[in-house]
């Protein structure tokens, strides 16, 4: 016992005679970090407004009555998730199954990295000397799961490059078949393009204390492709044909919000944000972001009212014109006369002027998913700090901001609507938001 202490102590004098901290308590250093203002989002500073309607409710749904809270401060898109934006998520789910039905192709022909045609597209082995040692290691000891794709290959997508008919088996899959397309066209088979990523549920882990860590773990398969169709059926006797036909795909609508997107869809976007931003983090051996997510109702209203207090619309308001006489947003106004302000259906996503946070079209072009459920009367059992209701056995979902299809009483910062989480509509999209992290920013800072 007497040697076991004696060694400890020596290994203590030794450690300490070593260190550069002179024995002083100095932390832990973890990596060097600065703080980085994302991509094309603005920071909305942390602070407290009145939350609600603090005029009449003129459509008398009273869900909305009038609460102080307070939010932390975050980062949220300018705009709205654009269909350019989009599609590279559904671009980088298509080219990751493609790239995992290559391999598997690869490995059942017997082909190696070492053979011309589809061989280029096979896993790389523990001899492959891209692989680091711990990745050689856990392909040694996990087996087959721990396979590395080689994502150094450019895919071939046009037929007379391809370079075998192995290659041409696997894309071929990747269509659908060829008595289901017409005008000579073959369609890619947007059925398969699924996106697969786990989570911790802390909601689930905070309240149940007897919970192991794989119980809360989630895992979840959304499949990416936005609804299409859901210009044909949200409006019956309407010929909206060359919508469905061009919205998503033809650049020409690059620019303008995506549509057809469910509530799970935008939390899957938000989960792959992250996920390509960390894969890019880690590379160059930074620390990682936090995560992108959909906003809460607060954290939106909050935003939408771009520190005007008691503002009707995110300009302020009362009315939905400036004193020229311009509509202000994308709605439905007069009863109808779509064109009145400058558009038919959706404009892009940094149209109109906007707020004081410069974000764009917090009112109308399309309403925006957040993470909260709908509660008639949320606000008054929620909490007064970073308030959020995110029940997941409940599928309503609070949409806010109001439409291109909406009256100017939904463009209102205040009113509330709702759709159920897996539903698609062709009037709701989204934007996301990123918690801030250093010295916390405040925009109406107490005085002393």
């Amino acid at each position: 016992m007497k040697k076991i202490v004696l060694i400890t102590l020596v290994l203590a004098f030794v450690t300490s005679c070593g260190s550069k901290d002179k024995g002083e308590l100095v932390g832990v250093k973890g990596k060097k970090w600065h703080p980085e203002k994302p991509y094309g989002m603005s920071l909305i500073p942390g602070g407290a407004f009145v939350m609600g309607k603090s005029d009449d409710d003129l459509a008398g749904i009273q869900d909305a009555p009038t609460k102080t809270v307070s939010v932390r401060s975050f980062y949220m898109d300018e705009t709205e998730i654009t269909n350019s934006e989009y599609r590279q998520f559904v671009f980088w789910v298509r080219d990751s199954i493609l790239r995992y039905n290559l391999a598997e192709m690869a490995d059942l022909e017997g082909k190696t990295s070492d053979d011309e045609g589809i061989g280029e597209f096979a896993y790389l082995s523990s001899e492959e000397e891209e692989l680091t040692p711990y990745e050689k290691y856990m392909l040694d000891t996990y087996g087959n799961e721990q396979r590395k794709i080689n994502n150094d290959v450019d895919l071939i997508f046009e037929t007379d490059e391809y370079p075998d008919e192995l290659y041409s088996e696997v894309l071929d899959n990747m269509y659908l078949p060829l008595d289901e397309s017409y005008n000579g066209q073959r369609t890619w088979d947007v059925s398969q393009f699924e996106f697969e990523y786990s989570y911790m549920d802390i909601q689930r882990a905070a309240n149940d204390k007897s919970l192991s860590r794989s119980d809360v773990i989630r895992k979840e398969a959304v499949k990416v492709y936005p609804d299409t169709t859901v210009w044909i059926r949200d409006f019956e006797y309407s010929y909206n044909e060359p919508m469905h036909n061009d919205y998503f795909w033809h650049q020409a609508y690059g620019d303008y919000p995506v549509v057809g997107i469910s509530w799970e869809q935008a939390k899957a976007f938000c989960q792959w944000r992250t996920l390509k931003k960390n894969i890019y983090k880690k590379d160059k051996g930074k620390q990682f972001v936090n995560s992108f997510r959909l906003p809460s109702e607060a954290e939106w209203e909050y935003a939408a009212r771009g520190g005007l207090a008691g503002g009707t619309f995110p300009w302020g308001g009362p009315y939905a014109k400036n004193d020229r006489g311009c509509f202000m947003a994308n709605f439905k106004p007069l009863r109808g006369n779509y064109a009145a302000d400058q558009a038919l259906y959706t404009v892009e996503a940094d149209a109109y002027e906007p707020n004081d946070y410069n974000l764009y079209n917090m009112a109308g072009n399309v309403a925006e998913w957040t993470m909260s459920s709908y509660h008639s009367s949320s606000y008054d059992f929620s909490s007064s700090i970073n308030p959020n209701v995110n029940d997941e056995s409940y599928d309503r979902k609070v949409v806010r901001g109001g439409s291109w299809k909406d009256v100017s009483y939904y463009l209102q910062v205040s009113s509330r609507d709702f759709e159920v989480d897996s539903v698609q509509r062709s009037y709701i999209g989204f934007r996301t938001v990123q918690d801030y992290m250093g010295t916390d920013v405040t925009a109406n800072q107490a005085t002393n």
